[in-house]
């Protein structure tokens, strides 16, 4: 059911178009033209970059323009690789369609663009068009069935009204993505300048740390060992948790380690990655536990952050099955005094905060906008239509 004065219409209806691509790959030359394609991994989280992408010749751009330009407004869609991906074009300036690509043009006499793309990002269409892709190995829609796709269309000013909602929302969230993206790229940053030493911090009455770093294997600053492991069976829903090869994989009713620890993934597809575990968890057999509670000359988070920013793949072995083993001992850490380790400890942790605190904030944004759009793209919750809204 639809409310009063909406409609529910298959999305061909409110289009002027619907464009598919050339069904055959476009010849890309190796160097920059004007003549940019657009693949199904241009389009992501609802937007169409045109930044990354393959050049053509005019020839060719002009071969596979023929049914149609890309314009400003239009939304891209893929149909497959993954299927369902939409976006509106910022910058349609020598741009064409790749494979398993389509283009929506709304009728603006009918419909609003960015209503009809925030439809398509919807459950309710991408339930539809997880429905039309299904039968096949790999998911993908039929072109007819992209005009099928059932949208509920409330009147044009009420659809621009909702929006113009949306998109405040999307201007939030690229605003907090892009915080995020600084912060991580200024810890990165800090993380290269710090922990080589090539920018020193203040000790405690303000003088900048001077002393000489030393080179020490890791097994001269932690006890280096690969823990008991515990099978699945023997885990459960509650209780401390049980760190595996990729974080925390379960639960037990006991710890083997009373401390927060760093434990170096030694198996499988993720071996060599480096994480920081919670106080009171058991650590399996598949991490190397670098534990440094008996070494009172070295801060842990320290050494977790120099391991993070240690590339630790050469220690990787076998070709089957990757591991990391005792060879991992033989790792050279750079050690300053332990007053300049803590230091660094504690910058590093304040970047961390930040990140954790932005990331946290960007998923509140992006749940509160996916509760908005299935309330206002369904009419549970109605918008006041102003006059504003008809400029």
């Amino acid at each position: 059911m639809v409310p009063k004065g909406w409609k529910r219409v298959p999305i061909k209806d409110v289009c002027e178009s619907i464009i598919d691509c050339v069904n055959k790959t476009a010849p890309v030359v190796d160097y920059e033209t004007p003549f940019k394609m657009i693949r199904t991994t241009n389009v992501r989280n609802g937007r169409v970059n045109t930044e990354d992408v393959r050049y053509v010749t005019e020839d060719t751009y002009l071969q596979w323009v023929r049914r149609g330009k890309p314009q400003v407004g239009d939304i891209i869609f893929t149909r497959e690789a993954p299927v369902g991906e939409a976006g509106v074009l910022q910058d349609a300036e020598g741009i064409f369609l790749g494979q398993r690509t389509m283009m929506y043009r709304a009728d603006t006499c009918l419909s609003d663009n960015y209503f009809l793309f925030y439809s398509l990002s919807s459950p309710f269409c991408q339930k539809q068009i997880e429905d039309f892709s299904n039968g096949g190995t790999v998911a993908h829609m039929r072109v007819p069935d992209c005009g099928e796709i059932l949208i509920n269309l409330p009147p044009f000013l009420e659809q621009k009204k909702i929006a113009q909602i949306l998109s405040t929302w999307d201007k939030v969230i690229s605003v907090t993505e892009k915080l995020l993206t600084n912060s991580q790229q200024q810890k990165k940053a800090l993380m290269q300048q710090l922990l080589t030493g090539q920018k020193r911090l203040l000790d405690e009455n303000g003088v900048r740390f001077s002393g000489k770093w030393e080179k020490k294997l890791l097994s001269d600053v932690a006890d280096v060992y690969q823990p008991k492991t515990i099978s699945q069976s023997m885990m459960s829903d509650s209780g401390y948790p049980v760190y595996g090869a990729n974080g925390v994989i379960g639960f037990y009713q006991e710890f083997n380690h009373e401390t927060e620890q760093i434990a170096v993934t030694c198996r499988g597809s993720t071996c060599g990655i480096v994480n920081w575990t919670q106080a009171k968890s058991w650590i399996t057999g598949n991490a190397m536990v670098i534990n440094t509670d008996n070494y009172s000359y070295v801060s842990k988070k320290f050494l977790f952050y120099t391991l993070n920013g240690s590339d630790l793949k050469y220690l990787i072995s076998g070709s089957g099955q990757p591991q990391i083993t005792g060879n991992i001992k033989t790792h050279i850490i750079n050690l300053p005094c332990i007053e300049e380790q803590q230091k660094i400890a504690t910058v590093l942790s304040a970047a961390d905060a930040e990140i954790y605190t932005l990331e946290k904030k960007l998923a509140c944004l992006r749940d509160e906008k996916k509760a908005l759009m299935q309330q206002l793209l369904t009419g549970k919750r109605r918008v006041k239509v102003d006059e504003a809204v008809a400029e």
